[in-house]
């Protein structure tokens, strides 16, 4: 063994995982963790700059502006805006190809497969054509028109999208943003050198790139791809890294874009693919899906059987997916991949193709893929995956772990087959919460990140916390990877929750918590939190809904944390953003925006701390709309 063996790693929530990583000769993640322990204090605060020659200067007592005269008020406020300002962009860059994508279909008259959900969207934006292929074109273009317009016209689908009292409230706010790519690029802008200065001016534009990221990135991206590829169906599927089969050419994939992967799944079943699999010594091929990819991919697993084996885990279990000898190619087209695996490929002589420029690894082939030339590209990525194979196999180490995850996690879940589920309404859910059968509804989101106790720690308890306390749980991101490979998702683990909620899932033989797959689908609870709100009558801010991102992770992350902020709904995070060096920062964030949007951001990094604050939140909710 090397010294990696040896080496103190990081804890998980999931003990199998854990105790396999322990063992590996393989650097990872989870043993680069002891190595980072030491963190920067100005870099925590928000409060160092280094955006000009004279710098980074950072902010003390003693020092309290930078060179220029920049506040820490100021820097804090800069800083954020450009971390969400990227975190938006990298949303809008996926809803840009899920559109572009949907446009090129329709062009070419190819296969719609969510011919309802194509109808839904028509309907919500007032478009109409002759037959399919003209109403999908006309869907595409109203998006892609939006994404593009200038930061001075505001976007057309925003009012179509939002609910209408929100959409009330942003108008009075000043915040309904104009072009999508428009408001990045003004939100970077804004932060350069010499530029604005007005903290609070800074803090208004996160939530307007909230917005034009929830509604556009987040929700439309996958309504855009319920077209494509089809919508998610209930029903009940293996998770962890037991769905590697090694006798077939694994292809394990991460990223945030299922659309790209889509003539790939259709294709590696084919029977002319299939054969060159079996001449090469295997049975055939097989999808393993890993991150947010690998959750949507899951998600609408109904339609792809045959090649998708299942998921494997989120992002941080990526290596140890890879150190299992198992996997013969990766193909990746966004974030959530990390750096790490690189040298894992190398070694294990596992073929790395990325299909998105933005997402070009070290080591890896690029083989840009869009829907004209996918039959070329695709064919080419099977010929090489297939000599990986047969270069690869027998001549590197395996080290399954066929035990791990559970085979009955319930997956499939959206705003259309959980309504579908209670018998197309949301009145049963809504007579539960208004009894006191649930209290209320806890949205667990974002990322996975290996603090506040380790990979998954906090996510895991605190989802065990709320459900005790009859508090029903909705996922959505890696988070979700976390809590199902830990067996928060089987029916089973209605033993789990408190009286009220225990009763309902053992009736309905679902689980507490329910998966709602990638951290896209953040923008199919807001759909769940609308349509509830509009059969009561209320205001988002009113509903017994709380959110927690408690192992939040990436820039990404703080775009939908925006959001969330943006339709007035209670934040919970683990770990504070990096703003805690302007008390004006933290005091709009957290007070402040009360009475801006309704919001509030909480931080508390203890799991039973954090259950008690947001149970809490929601007994209050409950007594100002007079429930018992």
């Amino acid at each position: 063994m090397t010294k990696w063996s040896n080496q103190k790693i990081c804890k998980s929530a999931d003990k199998d995982l854990e105790n396999y990583i322990s063992v590996l000769p393989t650097n990872t993640a989870f043993h680069r963790v002891d190595t980072q322990i030491l963190k920067c204090g100005f870099g925590l605060g928000g409060i160092c700059c280094r955006l000009c020659a004279n710098g980074p200067c950072r902010i003390t007592q003693d020092a309290p502006k930078g060179v220029c005269g920049a506040t820490a008020d100021v820097i804090v406020a800069r800083n954020f805006l450009r971390t969400v300002a990227a975190g938006s962009g990298c949303y809008i860059h996926v809803v840009e190809n899920a559109a572009r994508n949907l446009r090129s279909i329709a062009l070419a008259k190819g296969d719609i497969r969510g011919k309802k959900a194509l109808e839904r969207l028509c309907a919500k934006f007032g478009v109409s054509g002759a037959d399919e292929h003209e109403k999908a074109l006309k869907v595409a273009d109203a998006v892609l028109e939006d994404l593009y317009r200038p930061e001075f016209e505001k976007m057309r689908l925003t009012e179509k999208m939002a609910y209408p009292p929100r959409y009330k409230r942003w108008e009075e706010l000043g915040i309904l943003p104009g072009g999508a790519k428009s408001e990045v690029f003004s939100g970077v802008v804004k932060t350069s050198t010499n530029l604005n200065s007005d903290p609070v001016h800074m803090l208004l534009h996160c939530l307007k790139l909230g917005i034009s990221t929830g509604l556009f990135g987040l929700t439309l991206t996958n309504l855009l791809n319920d077209v494509v590829i089809g919508e998610p169906e209930l029903r009940l599927a293996p998770v962890g890294l037991r769905v590697i089969d090694p006798g077939y050419i694994n292809i394990m994939i991460t990223g945030h874009q299922h659309s790209r992967f889509s003539y790939l799944q259709d294709r590696l079943i084919h029977e002319d693919v299939v054969k060159k699999a079996k001449a090469a010594g295997a049975k055939g091929f097989k999808i393993i899906g890993c991150t947010c990819v690998g959750q949507d991919m899951q998600l609408r697993g109904a339609h792809c059987t045959q090649i998708f084996d299942g998921h494997a885990g989120n992002n941080f279990t990526s290596e140890a997916i890879l150190s299992t000898g198992a996997i013969d190619a990766v193909i990746s087209e966004f974030n959530c991949t990390l750096p790490g695996i690189e040298p894992i490929c190398d070694q294990l002589k596992i073929k790395q193709i990325c299909v998105d420029p933005v997402a070009k690894k070290a080591n890896a082939t690029l083989k840009e893929f869009t829907y004209e030339n996918r039959e070329s590209v695709v064919d080419e990525i099977v010929d090489e995956i297939v000599a990986s194979y047969k270069a690869r196999r027998g001549t590197v180490p395996m080290s399954l772990l066929p035990e791990h995850g559970n085979s009955n996690s319930l997956t499939g879940v959206s705003e259309v087959s959980l309504k579908a589920f209670l018998g197309d309404s949301w009145k049963p859910l809504i007579d539960l919460i208004a009894n006191g059968t649930i209290k209320g509804i806890a949205g667990v989101v974002g990322c996975s990140n290996l603090m506040l106790g380790g990979h998954d720690v906090m996510t895991v308890e605190l989802t065990k916390r709320l459900i005790a306390k009859d508090i029903i749980v909705l996922t959505a991101g890696c988070s979700s990877g976390g809590i199902e490979n830990c067996g928060l998702m089987r029916p089973e683990a209605a033993e789990l929750a408190g009286p009220g909620l225990k009763a309902v899932c053992k009736q309905l033989g679902i689980p507490p918590v329910l998966n709602f797959g990638p951290c896209l689908a953040i923008g199919r609870l807001e759909i769940v939190a609308t349509e509830v709100a509009e059969a009561l009558g209320v205001d988002l801010p009113q509903l017994p809904l709380v959110l927690s991102a408690a192992q939040w992770l990436e820039e990404q992350a703080l775009a939908d944390g925006a959001f969330g902020l943006a339709l007035g709904l209670p934040l919970h995070l683990g770990l504070p953003p990096f703003v805690v060096g302007s008390e004006l920062a933290v005091k709009v964030l957290c007070e402040d925006m009360k009475s801006l949007t309704g919001g509030q951001v909480i931080v508390n990094g203890d799991a039973a701390e954090s259950a008690d604050i947001l149970e809490g939140v929601i007994l209050q909710k409950r007594k100002e709309l007079n429930l018992p």
